[in-house]
């Protein structure tokens, strides 16, 4: 009993020692939050540049009548 109550302990102590998993979730952390960014920032340039769009179009739109 003892044997296998050591063997698990290894077994676990292995595990935590183990940090082949750790790289991949912090590459999807990195991934996340850069294109959470990126959205945001597409959101304000695109808001951006719709105003653009519409001040050169009354613009036009004024200067032609």
């Amino acid at each position: 009993m003892n044997d296998l109550m050591l063997k698990l302990f290894v077994k676990v102590q292995s595990l935590m020692v183990r940090e082949e998993g750790q790289d991949l979730v912090e590459y999807a952390l990195v991934v996340a939050l850069v294109a959470f960014g990126a959205t945001a920032a597409l959101k304000t340039l695109g808001s951006g540049l719709n105003s653009a769009f519409t001040n050169i179009s009354s613009t036009l739109a004024s200067s032609l009548t």
